[in-house]
């Protein structure tokens, strides 16, 4: 199979399963006006996450577009609109957001994971050698985090926060995560959710407080649209909870099952490179 990538902005995750995946034969360009070098029907589907075409001049093309387009639809979408084109919004509960706007009418919009990169974030040791425990806070109420830091302190847990707008590097995280028996995780509303996947990756159990609504992400002022912070989740990777007064209850449920979990087992059978790119392939066949 054979697509051209525009990769304009794209996010360094996503761009980074582009390139590892070994099946599809990627012709990668770094904008709209070197793709138009190009002759479209020589690939199977043109993927433009970033950037809209008119797909009316292309009619014997297929396209993918998104999912970094904007939060929300805008007029963009009006140049993309066809039955030979498609936009990737990663999960159900963005789709579902999407759905209700009018400039997503006559549009099809799908859910494509790109791939984790199961490879380097890895599980190398047992759980019962591992001894760390970490909070990763990103963009949520201070006082939650206040609340979960009380507790964990009055349950004698010594924690490390990985704050996701002070920034960290992604070596000292991986390590981190290679020698953590357990994660407890305060994030606002994910699309995919790398950081969190690629602790699953690396076997790492999470407790979740989850998100209800977009609105709960600190800095910016959604509307009360339906989210989650774990759009792919099942019970192998840990426990989810909302409320302040859930948290001890779920924390102990959690703490008794901590060896019966198992992150990587999902990761792999869900969203490896592997997996999204066969995904991805069978999507283009049937578009």
């Amino acid at each position: 199979m054979k697509i051209l990538f525009i990769k304009s902005w794209t996010h360094h995750k996503n761009y980074n399963f582009i390139i590892k995946c070994k099946k599809i034969d990627f012709t990668i360009v770094n904008s709209l006006s070197d793709a138009y070098n190009y002759n479209f029907q020589d690939f199977d589907v043109v993927y433009s996450p970033c950037n809209a075409i008119d797909v009316s001049k292309f009619p014997q093309t297929k396209f993918i577009f998104g999912p970094h387009f904007s939060v929300f639809p805008d007029d963009r979408l009006s140049l993309i609109k066809s039955t030979n084109s498609v936009y990737n919004n990663l999960s159900d509960w963005v789709i579902k957001s999407w759905v209700p706007f009018e400039y997503c009418n006559n549009l099809k919009l799908i859910k494509l994971p790109f791939g984790v990169d199961t490879k380097k974030f890895i599980n190398n040791k047992p759980l019962e050698v591992k001894t760390k425990v970490f909070v990763y806070f990103k963009r949520r109420n201070s006082n939650e985090l206040n609340f979960l830091l009380n507790f964990l302190q009055s349950k004698n847990v010594e924690i490390k926060l990985f704050d996701y707008v002070s920034r960290y590097s992604e070596e000292e995280y991986l390590n981190y995560l290679q020698n953590s028996k357990y994660g407890i995780w305060l994030g606002a509303h994910e699309s995919q959710g790398f950081a969190l996947q690629e602790a699953l990756s690396c076997d790492v159990p999470l407790l979740v407080w989850n998100v209800l609504s977009m609105n709960q992400e600190c800095g910016y002022s959604y509307s009360n649209i339906p989210a989650t912070t774990v759009p792919y989740w099942d019970e192998r990777c840990g426990e989810v909870f909302y409320q302040y007064h859930e948290l001890e209850k779920t924390y102990n449920l959690f703490i008794s099952k901590l060896e019966m979990y198992k992150p990587r087992e999902f990761i792999l059978e869900n969203l490896s490179v592997e997996i999204c790119e066969n995904k991805l392939i069978h999507f283009v066949k049937n578009m």
